[in-house]
């Protein structure tokens, strides 16, 4: 990781996702306690019940939006227990993975600086921290999916493997908050399309069939997700480089599986920020998705696209 330097006046973009989806209340005093910081502006928030998982989005200049992410990590650890938690996101952590992903005017030394400081404060509250994306210093680390596995249930007997051991904090998970990933990424899109049955077979079956690591589409993350309160099932998907697979192809893959599959689409979601360049001219009509322009962002792209990911 680069050292520290003196942060610019460029604004810095910070999408942490907190294992909590169910309780209104707490979700927001989460969303509360990045509001209160001077300087941060709230853009998006959502949040899934079946999926047990909020997704916030916020910006400023780099030291706001570290104010803002320990302010928001001290709600967090005051009221959520992994130990209580079961839901149909991967998760290793309360507060699981905060990715910085750098705006216009920002250095990506910034953004390294950020996510160092933040690590920092995490290590000295407890909790275990993982580098990944473009702040790995292991190569292990790079993606976050390989620090995920196992989740927070293998978590203490994946660590007791020395090339586990945390990049900060200590050398076993917290016992009720587990381990943060912190990263600095580029944009991405995270797209899900809802299939209009309980069966979660199909969902399951296309996701393994457009994913990247399976054989699919390149720079594609994919899960089949069953969506019980709702029911429905779900794709959901990371397009990590949006300008080599857009959303365009990964929505008439999906429909090409359902139609293979005997089922309806039931509607597609966009999940926090989207780039701008991924959404040009795209007909959100005709995705039957939930767009608003408050969710386009004009975010710098990294070479032929972007990179990271939080599925």
């Amino acid at each position: 990781m680069a050292p520290r330097a003196a942060l610019s006046p460029g604004w810095l973009l910070c999408e942490p996702n907190v294992s909590e989806g169910r309780d209104p209340l707490r979700m927001a005093r989460f969303a509360a306690a990045v509001e209160e910081i001077h300087g941060v502006e709230l853009l998006h928030e959502s949040a899934d019940p079946d999926h047990h998982r909020m997704v916030l989005a916020y910006r400023g200049t780099p030291a706001a939006v570290v104010r803002a992410t320990t302010a928001l990590a001290a709600a967090v650890s005051a009221e959520v227990d992994l130990r209580r938690h079961r839901g149909r996101h991967p998760r290793i952590g309360a507060l699981d993975v905060v990715p910085f992903v750098r705006g216009p005017g920002c250095p990506e030394v910034d953004a390294l600086g950020a996510a160092q400081s933040f690590a920092e404060w995490a290590a000295r509250n407890g909790v275990p921290v993982f580098f990944y994306e473009r702040a790995a210093t292991n190569p292990r680390r790079v993606a976050l999916p390989g620090i995920r596995s196992g989740q927070f249930e293998g978590l203490a007997e994946k660590m007791s493997d020395p090339g586990w051991k945390p990049d900060l904090g200590p050398p076993a998970p917290h016992p009720s908050l587990g381990a943060v990933a912190v990263g600095v990424r580029g944009p991405l899109v995270r797209f899900n399309v809802n299939l209009d049955t309980e069966n979660p077979g199909p969902a399951r079956r296309i996701a393994a069939a457009i994913r990247e690591s399976s054989g699919g589409l390149r720079h594609v993350r994919a899960l089949g997700i069953p969506l019980r309160r709702r029911g429905l099932t779900q794709v959901s998907m990371n397009l990590t480089r949006y300008a080599v697979t857009g959303i365009d192809t990964v929505y008439e893959r999906v429909a090409e599986g359902a139609r293979a599959e005997g089922v309806t689409l039931a509607g597609c979601e966009f999940i926090g920020p989207v780039p701008a360049a991924a959404v040009r001219g795209l007909d959100p009509a005709r995705l039957d998705a939930d767009l608003v322009p408050d969710q386009i962002l004009e975010l710098p792209g990294t070479r032929d696209g972007a990179e990271g990911g939080e599925a």
